[in-house]
């Protein structure tokens, strides 16, 4: 029996040691895949008992596309493998190994994660406004890296917290809310009231983080009738001094809106409509009279014409 343990003992002692020999590296350790706002980052840990500087390359794969190697001969212990071709409802598994110098170890696979499913939601953003006695909740989704929150979750909900912050024990909720704006009512004046946030998206297997507390006060009650008459009050001076100078200054403000238009006295009789008289209508438009002159050039000499009377010259040029 105990030569049986020896030859056990020496046989394992045999193969640690050529495995030890041969230069195999160790591989990575607690791989795994996270996903946050719709995020995929692949982590991991270095081999057990690693020394030196370790160089890592890490791969992606879905069900639709096989590996695909994102970071190459890297030394952080991380990779995020965001890209355009990561969808929200993709089927994701990531894988690792690691490299010194000319030797690399075995890939290490990381669990498997459906996004819209697994993945881990950011707080939403949220800020209070007074409105009176009652309190403004506005509401802001987190970010997502892929595509929006209303896009993967068109059912998502809100949950509201509050409580008085001098009454912490009396918490109220208001539960599955869709506008990313309520009015909380109801509340006591003069007291400040704090407020959280949560996201139920309905598919997730989580809800979102909770937002950070968020603290307002509210106004008093018997102020807030007073700031309502003032208003009043003032609107109403506003108007009746406007109706005052509106009757006084009447014309001055008719001419100043509508100015009287002075044609010069030529456009006027342009604009003039044309005589009806009978008598015009009837009577053709005038002509123009005009004798026709013919002009006789004179060719006789000065001699023949000494002499004569100018009657006689007048009396010969008529009968030619």
């Amino acid at each position: 029996m105990a030569a049986c343990v020896c030859a056990f003992i020496l046989t394992l002692y045999a193969l640690c040691g050529s495995a030890a020999g041969s230069g195999v590296l160790s591989a990575p350790t607690n791989v795994h895949l996270t996903s946050h706002n719709m995020d995929l980052v692949l982590w991991w840990d270095p081999p057990e008992g690693a020394a030196g500087d370790l160089n890592y390359t890490a791969e992606y794969r879905s069900s639709a596309i096989p590996y695909k190697t994102v970071c190459m001969n890297i030394s952080a212990l991380q990779c995020d493998f965001n890209s355009p071709s990561i969808t929200p409802y993709g089927h994701y598994r990531g894988r690792v190994r690691v490299h010194w110098g000319a030797e690399s170890s075995g890939w290490v696979e990381s669990n498997q994660m459906t996004l819209d499913r697994d993945t881990s939601i950011g707080p939403p953003n949220v800020t209070l406004h007074r409105v009176g006695t009652s309190l403004e909740v506005s509401i802001t989704d987190p970010v997502f890296k892929t595509s929006s929150l209303r896009v993967v979750y068109p059912s998502a909900t809100y949950n509201i917290t509050y409580w008085n912050s001098s009454q912490k024990e009396e918490v109220k909720t208001l539960s599955d809310l869709r506008q990313n704006r309520v009015v909380l009512e109801d509340l006591e004046p003069m007291c400040e009231y704090c407020v959280q946030v949560q996201i139920d998206t309905n598919q997730n297997t989580r809800p979102s983080e909770f937002s950070d507390i968020v603290c307002e006060s509210t106004a008093d009650e018997d102020a807030v009738p007073w700031v309502a008459a003032v208003v009043t009050v003032l609107v109403m001076v506003v108007l009746v001094a406007l109706a005052v100078v509106m009757v006084v200054y009447w014309n001055r403000i008719s001419q100043f809106l509508c100015p009287e238009i002075v044609l010069p006295p030529h456009f006027k009789e342009s604009l003039l409509p044309p005589p009806k008289s009978s008598v015009y209508l009837a009577s053709p438009p005038s002509e123009e009279v005009c004798d026709r002159v013919s002009i006789i050039a004179d060719n006789r000499t000065k001699t023949e014409d000494e002499g004569r009377p100018l009657e006689e010259g007048r009396k010969e040029q008529q009968m030619a």
